[in-house]
């Protein structure tokens, strides 16, 4: 009790209270949401606030073990998602054309989020035995490796967004060893090379139909075009003020599918507008600053990577998902980290920050 007491004094509160807000903000929108719903027993809204509860409890628990531990375990860690998502394949649930869902008893979780996790983890430990050898193009091979193992399995359920968001945490880590140009140049041609073959070989019909539609909505505006116009209709409506919690007609009238979970920024910009928008985006920066502060702090290599590995993951997620709402990145239902409704994502996000504070505890 001692030992938690100590760590609770030496958190890092303004990330802490940062993403508290956020947490805050995302009941607040899915509470809204309820609102106009008639007879609703707001049982999304109860729901989210179990998963912040437990998320919160997971926090201080990650914070509270030295980071060291997921080094040390890393391979084991990264050996047994692994075994998990070959599990979900063949005995996962089956949501909107993804098999990316084993259900427990009333929890329905999303085996691929605490993944990338397990990827980073585990990518961390590589970058840092090896930091001082990455001239070699071995072990650009070898870091590639250890990513499209997972990439190959999550492809297989199929989901698009979640290997966008491994292959981008590999690749931001990789440009912060120093890569060598030619290297740079070669991984530009194997890329060219592999998103051809993904996209003849492996994406199924309707995720290409979903990048064709993202290259021109008016495809199939009452179909794959739909989620997309509608949410930039959302995203322009909102303005300066916002129209108020519960007053944005494109999420309350239900026009706006997934208003709580892929669409949630789409509903903050209708309902909060131009001011609500520019504090989600400031506190995810200002997350993104302190975990900045926290690498200046480490002292190993390990720990370095380590929190580089959560800042990529955050920054992918942001990206995709504020993409997808303005339409300027095709639908893959990557959620908003902290804001979207769901536990699995907001879990995986707060045990990856509670990392990032067990390496602020002891580095400080």
């Amino acid at each position: 009790m001692r030992d938690f007491l100590s760590t609770l004094r030496r958190l890092d509160w303004l990330l802490f209270f940062a993403m508290l807000i956020l947490l805050f903000l995302s009941a607040s929108i899915l509470y809204s949401l309820n609102l106009n719903i008639e007879g609703s027993n707001f049982l999304i809204f109860k729901k989210q606030i179990v998963f912040i509860l437990l998320g919160l409890v997971l926090f201080f628990l990650v914070a509270n073990i030295n980071y060291k531990v997921w080094s040390t375990f890393s391979k084991l860690i990264y050996i047994l998602f692994a075994l998990v998502l070959v599990v979900v394949i063949f005995l996962g649930k089956e949501i909107n054309g993804t098999t990316g869902w084993i259900v427990i008893g009333p929890l329905t979780l999303q085996p691929v989020e605490f993944a990338k996790v397990a990827s980073l983890v585990l990518l961390a430990r590589y970058f840092s035995d090896n930091a001082r050898e990455f001239y070699m193009f071995k072990h650009i091979i070898y870091s590639g490796l250890i990513t499209l193992f997972y990439i190959g399995l999550v492809m297989q359920q199929p989901d698009l967004g979640s290997s966008l968001v491994i292959i981008g945490v590999w690749l931001i880590m990789l440009l912060f060893t120093g890569l060598r140009k030619k290297y740079f140049f070669w991984l530009l041609a194997l890329g060219i090379v592999v998103v051809t073959c993904v996209w003849f070989f492996v994406l199924a019909p309707y995720q290409k139909s979903r990048i064709m539609v993202f290259l021109n909505p008016g495809l199939d505006p009452q179909g794959r075009g739909y989620n997309v116009l509608q949410s930039m209709t959302a995203v322009g409506s909102g303005q300066l003020w916002g129209r108020g919690l519960a007053l944005g007609s494109q999420s309350n009238l239900r026009f706006l599918p997934e208003p709580g979970t892929d669409f949630i920024f789409a509903v903050i910009a209708e309902d909060l507008g131009y001011l609500g928008v520019l504090l989600t985006l400031g506190l995810l920066a200002f997350i993104i600053y302190r975990l900045f502060v926290i690498i200046r702090l480490a002292q190993d290599d390990y720990a370095c990577y380590l929190v580089l590995g959560i800042v990529a993951m955050l920054l992918v997620q942001v990206f995709i998902n504020i993409g997808m709402n303005m339409g300027i990145s095709p639908v893959t239902g990557i959620p908003l980290p902290l804001v979207s409704g769901g536990g699995s994502s907001l879990w995986s996000v707060m045990i990856a920050l509670g990392m990032a504070q067990s390496v602020y505890i002891r580095n400080r």
